[in-house]
Order: structure tokens, then sequence, then C-alpha cells
């Protein structure tokens, strides 16, 4: 516990802080409202840039409608829901992180930030198969990007027998579905850059937690955090249907 000693009128008046207030405030209201201010104006900032990758999405899909559905098809859809189902859970147990730090349980604390930390590293175990199919099919825009799949949809046996409606495409068109996979993997490789920076500070923190560091009144960080965590899985929410789950049914 440290002291800090004004003098008023030649009085000598001692205020205690405790050891995780900063300096520079006033009091622990003026610095939780402070740090909660600054972590909200960060995510409005999330929100734009994200918002601008839905817009180009839902703008592109408009003009190039058939080549944006054919090319939705290369997802596999169970890959995407499970990736789902693993953020849900992790978003609950991060929710109960922020409980366990407000009720001071040290050990529920813990296990709940590596039960996050677990789930992120399965979400992320999951990306990695999905971007592995891609670029086997050479579906990564770029030199490689091969549009047999849609020029010929024959060809790639798997897909066609899920949606045998889907009709050739003629080169103009099928060069599209290029675009169609740079903005699939802008939106779900940034996405994935938060789960990234997520699941090192969940590291941290776990190393902390264990050092008592989240359980003796100071949760402003734990809060903050669960904050960023339930925003990436919102994203998520977004990404799924706009890039599963839309013209899945002719």
């Amino acid at each position: 516990m440290s002291d800090s000693t004004v003098t008023v009128h030649g009085a000598h008046t001692a205020h205690e802080h405790p050891p995780y207030q900063k300096h520079h405030f006033a009091s622990m209201e003026q610095q939780v409202d402070t740090t909660a201010f600054a972590m909200w104006l960060f995510l409005l900032t999330e929100i734009m840039f994200f918002g601008g990758l839905f817009t180009s999405y839902l703008i592109f899909r408009n003009w190039y409608y058939p080549a944006f559905v054919v090319a939705s098809h290369q997802l596999n859809i169970f890959w995407g829901t499970l990736n789902t189902g693993v953020l849900i859970t992790s978003s609950f147990t991060m929710a109960m992180g922020v409980w366990c730090a407000e009720m001071r349980k040290k050990s529920g604390l813990v296990l709940c930030l590596v039960l996050t930390f677990v789930l992120g590293l399965v979400f992320l175990g999951i990306k990695y198969i999905e971007y592995s199919e891609k670029f086997e099919k050479h579906h990564v825009p770029g030199l490689h990007y091969s549009l047999q799949s849609f020029t010929n949809p024959a060809s790639d046996k798997e897909v066609h027998d899920k949606y045998p409606e889907d009709k050739a495409l003629d080169v103009g068109m099928a060069r599209h579905t290029e675009l169609y996979f740079s903005l699939y993997f802008a939106m779900t490789g940034m996405h994935a850059l938060h789960m990234i920076i997520g699941i090192c500070l969940l590291g941290y923190m776990i190393i902390r937690a264990r050092a008592d560091a989240y359980t003796t009144g100071h949760i402003t960080f734990v809060e903050n955090f669960g904050l960023y965590w339930h925003f990436v899985d919102i994203i998520w929410i977004f990404l799924f249907p706009l890039l599963y789950l839309i013209s899945r049914h002719p």
C-alpha cells in the first residue's frame, strides 16, 4: 500500500491509494471510467473497420452475384458451424471468468481463462484446415488461382455432388470468384489476427491470474478484455452467415 501526502494550509493529510491505481488518476472511479471509455472507443474504430469490409462484400456480391454464389459453395459449412459453436462457448467461459474475478475466485478465474485460451486455439486449428483446402484447390488469390471449379463444376466432384444445380460460369464471370476469395481471406484473416492477439493476451492473463492479480478487487483488465473477446465473437457471428450460409439453396 503506497501513501501520498499533500499539504493543505499547513496541515498534512494522508491519502492512501490501492497499488493498482495509477498516479495520474485522482481516484479508482476515474481510472475505471477512463479505461472503459478508451476500450469502447477502440471497439468503435473496430466496428468501422469491419463495417467497411462488410459493406464492400455486399456491394460486390450484388454486382457479381453468380460468381459469389458459386464461390461460397466451396466453403465447408460443417467447419464453419463448428467454429461458431466453439466461439459461442468461449464467450461463455470468458463471461464466467469475469464473474469469477468479481467474486474473487482465483481457481475459477484461472480455469475459465485456460478454457477460453484452449477454445481460441481450437478455432484457429479449424481455420487452418479450411485455409489448407483453399491452397490445395488453388483458390488463394494470386498468380496460381484456378478457375476450373467454376468453369467446369463437374471437375470438383465433392462440391458438385452437394450443389448439382451450380452452372458453369463463363470465364469473365468466373474471374470474379477470385474477388470473393480475396474478401474471404481479408475478413477471416483479420478476424483470425484478432483471435491470435486475444490468445496472446489470455496467456499473459493466465500467468497474472495465478499470481492473484485479478482477485484483489481490481478487475478492469479482465472486464475490458472480456469486451474485446465478445466483440471478436460477434464479428464472426456476422461473417458466418455472410460467407457460409447465404445462397446455400437454389
